[in-house]
């Protein structure tokens, strides 16, 4: 084994197992930082493929945008300490199956189409990306980078919407 499979080999692990503990901790702060902590994995894999662009971009705009919007509106609604209510068991066993499905169609397809290594260096230039992100046709990005920027603009909606706080009821309202 290479040096090179075994550093993409730790950061898969470092990935799955801080998404893991991010979908399985029952406190939501913690959970936030869990994702945050499997996201830079994420990007860790990106500086492996030698793209440092789109890793750049990965940790700006998920971990710099989306994360930090999270974490601050769990701390909006008073309530990062707290722990989240345990999920029923059948939640859990439905999760279990749509992983084992999804590890099993991912096997298949792995199979069946032969991924092999490619001998070719991934090179790619900034140029390159960039007309490649405002081009519409067969090979652009321009749409998926439009839907980067309503995810962006949904996670700061969500954000307002947790950290308005309810309107208090009065004694009166209370005793009814």
């Amino acid at each position: 084994m290479t040096a090179s499979q075994i550093i993409f080999y730790v950061l898969a692990a470092f990935i799955l197992g801080t998404a893991l503990l991010s979908v399985t901790t029952r406190k939501i702060f913690r959970s936030a930082i869990w994702l945050l902590f499997s996201l830079i994995g994420v990007a860790g894999i990106y500086f492996w493929m030698e793209v440092e662009f789109i890793a750049a971009v990965q940790i700006i705009v998920y971990v710099g945008g989306i994360v930090v919007l999270i974490i601050f509106s769990i701390f909006l609604t008073h309530q990062s300490g707290k722990d989240m209510p345990r999920p029923p068991l059948t939640r859990t066993i439905a999760a279990a199956l749509a992983v084992a499905c999804g590890a099993g169609l991912t096997g298949m397809l792995i199979q069946k189409n032969n991924f092999v290594t490619s001998k070719e260096p991934f090179k790619w230039s900034m140029n390159q990306i960039g007309e490649q992100m405002l081009q519409t046709g067969n090979n652009g990005f321009a749409l998926p980078f439009e839907v980067v920027s309503i995810l962006l603009l949904a996670a700061m909606i969500g954000c307002i919407v947790i950290a308005m706080k309810a309107p208090e009821k009065s004694a009166s309202e209370v005793d009814q």
